[in-house]
């Protein structure tokens, strides 16, 4: 019944809403935003820049708040590919072909996750795949897995079903049926995608290099993203690339030969910014 419902719902529309009310700066009303969240989901706040969450001057401030400096150290292992967000592994593995596993008994394409974009799908065609998401208490910003410069990005419009475990083994090819902001690097050791996918109540989503991507109300066909005159294109291992602004699913792509992935990157896996999910091979 929730998967029909989901179907059903009017996803931009509740976006647009969620949108208004985690902007509030209401003292009243983004505090009660804040309480109910922090006792549904408690949130570990002791690695918080701000570790009280009623300081923040909005839910979604709150939401996508920084870390301390340390909290997340990278792998020191130069050749580690780190987990580019805190998270739980969905699925991981090789892309068989050009197509991807989303959950068992579904799979979808390459293709279609990047939005017709064949030249970068032809690079990535039987390389290497994770899919790692993140619940509603995880830290909400995304960092980068490997260094690298930012080739090209695109934002993908699309549905807003929900990501989570449930939904994906119930809705065929979600992830390249979500909204989504492709963003493909030129790495030191080959090219990689990291794609922050959108979901229920997740219209927005920021990089460091566009700003807010997809705000709400604002639909169009895929349209390229140009970064910002001033931007830093190329960023260091494990430095922040972009944020949701309520919680969704990083997939993060890389070509055939470039990755060995961890015995332990399994299913179920927590994971945090930094941590080595796999080597680099090549």
């Amino acid at each position: 019944m929730f998967v029909a419902l989901q179907y059903l719902l009017p996803h931009h529309r509740l976006c647009q809403l969620a949108y208004a009310l985690t902007r509030s700066e209401t003292r009243w009303l983004k505090d009660r935003l804040i309480g109910a969240f922090v006792r549904s989901y408690r949130p570990d706040m002791s690695d918080a820049l701000e570790p009280d969450p009623l300081a923040y001057p909005s839910f979604n401030a709150f939401f996508t708040r920084a870390l301390r400096p340390g909290a997340r150290p990278a792998d020191a292992d130069a050749r580690a590919i780190l987990s580019p967000c805190d998270g739980t592994v969905s699925v991981a593995g090789h892309i068989e072909g050009s197509r991807l596993l989303q959950a068992k008994g579904h799979e979808y394409s390459l293709e279609a996750l990047l939005a017709g974009r064949s030249d970068w799908a032809a690079r990535l065609e039987g390389g290497s795949f994770a899919t790692l998401y993140l619940a509603p208490h995880n830290y909400h910003r995304v960092h980068m897995p490997l260094a690298g410069r930012l080739s090209a990005a695109w934002h993908v419009p699309g549905r807003l079903f929900s990501v989570n475990a449930r939904t994906a083994r119930r809705v065929p090819s979600l992830f390249a049926r979500n909204e989504r902001v492709v963003c493909a690097f030129k790495g030191e050791h080959g090219p990689f995608v990291v794609i922050l996918v959108g979901a229920l109540f997740v219209g927005s989503m920021s990089t460091v290099w566009h700003g807010e991507v997809t705000p709400a109300g604002v639909r169009r066909g895929v349209r390229t993203l140009e970064a910002a005159t001033d931007s830093e294109l190329r960023l260091a291992r494990g430095a922040e690339l972009g944020r949701f602004n309520m919680g969704s699913t990083v997939i993060l792509l890389l070509p055939p030969g470039a990755a060995r992935w961890d015995a332990s990157l399994q299913p179920g896996l927590p994971l945090r910014v930094g941590q080595r999910i796999g080597t680099l091979e090549s």
